[in-house]
């Protein structure tokens, strides 16, 4: 009862630039959907011109689910999607170390913007024009930001510097002016992946080789057993959600950049009834996310008033 009071409200909270920001459900993108509630998303485009939805994680796993899971129970259709991107984040993915991340290193740098590339290709499979947002820290310099620029404007996405970092709102206003421009004279033609009608095998192996960049799946007993099972229970025609690891596009956390002649293990399935879609599980991913020794909750609690204590 402490938990589900109020659950079912989209909660309008303010930013510290006093903006407003619906909060409502927060699933983790590699374990979960990654994105706010249906209902959240339906309040809020009806009361401003432009709605922002924060997917977690990369474009694997965020933005894929907001697709082809969100969008599909919703009737959305996004005008563009924008791709936050860190030079320091890419020099990891070209294997830099992370005393390394603030030292300038081109190799690295050109090395790891293969991940890049690899996300601007699975937002353009989707018909969706693509905006990367490089996100600046103090250290990056203007050789560094002029590379990562050139390598996106190549591969056809709008690039704009957002130093909300530093700055805060005021740091975000040329990459707000960006979205408005590509939204007004970039027309999106919306697909999705995949026809919830295919098989779960068919559907789960489409995201692996066209998102991930598989070159297939494997599949253990345990999952072909209980995919059976949901085809016989005429359970298996709704959308898929792959819980991976979102430190790398394989099923591997040590595979860095974009990972080549690999494939995904899916261990086992499962059906989320009341959320509507399958979940897969890949690799040795852990779906109950990490708690503190202590957790919160243990010093929460409601009164026989109705009154919630300990939140804060």
């Amino acid at each position: 009862s402490l938990i589900l009071k109020d659950a079912i409200k989209p909660n309008l909270v303010q930013t510290l630039e006093n903006t407003p920001a619906i909060v409502h459900g927060g699933p983790f993108a590699n374990i979960a959907h990654g994105c706010n509630s249906v209902q959240a998303t339906a309040l809020g485009l009806k009361l401003v011109d432009y709605l922002i939805t924060e997917a977690g994680f990369a474009a694997d796993l965020g933005a894929e689910k907001f697709y082809d899971i969100k969008c599909r129970f919703a009737g959305l259709k996004p005008n563009c999607t924008v791709i936050v991107a860190t030079v320091r984040a890419l020099k990891h993915h070209g294997g830099a170390s992370r005393d390394e991340w603030d030292v300038v290193n081109l190799d690295y740098l050109r090395t790891g913007l293969e991940n890049l590339e690899k996300q601007i290709e699975n937002v353009q499979k989707f018909g969706v024009p693509a905006i990367v947002a490089i996100n600046k820290f103090p250290t990056d310099t203007d050789e560094e930001l002029a590379v990562v620029r050139e390598y996106c404007e190549k591969l056809g996405a709008d690039v704009v510097l957002s130093d909300v970092w530093a700055n805060g709102g005021d740091g975000g206003i040329d990459l707000a002016k960006k979205v408005v421009e590509v939204v007004e004279n970039k027309p999106a033609d919306f697909k999705f992946l995949y026809d919830v009608e295919e098989s779960v095998v068919d559907k789960i192996t489409k995201i692996a080789t066209e998102v991930y960049g598989a070159d297939g799946v494997d599949f253990d007993k345990a999952a072909l057993t209980q995919i059976k099972r949901l085809e016989e229970l005429g359970l298996d025609k709704v959308p898929i959600c792959i819980a991976k690891t979102q430190l790398s596009l394989s099923d591997d956390p040590k595979k860095l950049g974009r990972p080549r002649n690999f494939k995904i293990s899916i261990s086992n399935v499962k059906l989320s009834a009341g959320a509507g879609f399958i979940v897969a599980l890949a690799g040795e991913i852990m779906t109950m996310p990490g708690l503190p020794r202590v957790p919160a909750a243990n010093h929460m609690d409601i009164l026989p008033s109705g009154e919630i204590i300990g939140l804060f």
